[in-house]
């Protein structure tokens, strides 16, 4: 049987909490479901837009266990598997294949200023590939402040068994993106952008395959990516343009809390908290993004009319 290629749009799900900071399950459920109910080709959970480092372990099996069960197959599912420790990192990764995650996706090792050296990663890598069968998606983020090449990138993806996918999200990425891709060649099965799809129509012109945003637009994306691969470039173009000012503002104002107001807006989830020390939304920025996500009206603001 042929290996199954991933690609597409991989929004974040953000992890659902109330209003004492407690994982909300069935808002957590009805967050997946619109994502699912967007068109979505799957989704990522426990990434850093899901506030993973504020989660117990304890609350990781649970959500991991919880929304790989409720994703029933209709969606594949990436499991955020990320971890200083390669032991730990590959016992979290063997987990969730076990529990029916169709990928892992790993940020390289860190722990504030101590970072491995490229043969550290290499092993880092080469264990949580040993432990698994399961595609490992490595993501390149401006959070872990570890620089990766394309040229040692390329190399991961030639000599690490289940190294195939990349989620590219540091700055230039459809310059790393191009440059990745010509290294790699057909080792590179997933090149995908992040950073809220900020630059994607040339990340998609570099060749990305795939895009792992926030939640606010999901429905969009999938158009624009289906009109990009469908050949009309420039209908892709004209869509994106048109909501591309509130991508912007997700992404330089909200970040992550962008998602969780306008799906509380939208009544899809009963609370838009997030965790100390992550702080609520600036009252103004929130009233700019609700705003802005009125006035162009996607999916996420009339889902539960």
């Amino acid at each position: 049987m042929a290996e199954t290629i991933y690609r597409g749009v991989f929004p974040i799900v953000p992890t659902a909490f109330d209003e004492q900071g407690e994982i909300d399950e069935a808002s957590q459920l009805r967050a997946a479901d619109f994502l699912i109910d967007a068109g979505v080709h799957g989704y990522c959970i426990l990434a850093n837009f899901s506030e993973q480092l504020a989660l117990s372990d304890a609350e990781r099996e649970y959500l991991t266990t919880l929304l790989l069960r409720h994703a029933r197959g209709r969606v594949p599912v990436i499991v955020t598997t990320s971890h200083y420790s390669a032991k730990v990192a590959a016992e979290r990764s063997r987990r969730a294949q076990d529990a029916g995650a169709a990928m892992v996706m790993l940020m390289p090792p860190y722990h504030g200023t101590i970072r491995p050296d490229e043969a550290g990663i290499f092993a880092f890598f080469e264990e949580v590939s040993r432990a698994i069968s399961i595609p490992i998606m490595v993501q390149d983020s401006p959070v872990s402040g570890v620089t990766l090449s394309a040229r040692f990138l390329a190399r991961l993806a030639s000599e690490i068994e289940n190294v195939r996918y990349f989620k590219i999200e540091s700055a230039g990425a459809a310059v790393k993106l191009r440059e990745l891709i010509r290294l790699g060649g057909a080792s590179v099965e997933g090149p995908f952008d992040g950073e809220e799809g900020i630059t994607l129509i040339a990340d998609l012109d570099a060749g990305a395959t795939g895009t792992m945003p926030g939640g606010v637009v999901p429905d969009v994306l999938r158009a624009v990516f289906d009109r990009y691969h469908g050949g009309d470039r420039d209908g892709a173009i004209a869509l994106y343009e048109r909501f591309l000012p509130l991508i912007n503002y997700e992404n330089k104002l909200c970040g992550l809390r962008a998602t969780k107001v306008l799906m509380k807006e939208a009544g899809i989830i009963k609370s838009d908290a997030v965790r100390a020390p992550t702080a609520p939304l600036d009252p103004a920025i929130r009233a700019g993004l609700l705003e802005m996500a009125r006035r162009l009206d996607p999916l996420i603001m009339h889902y539960n009319r």
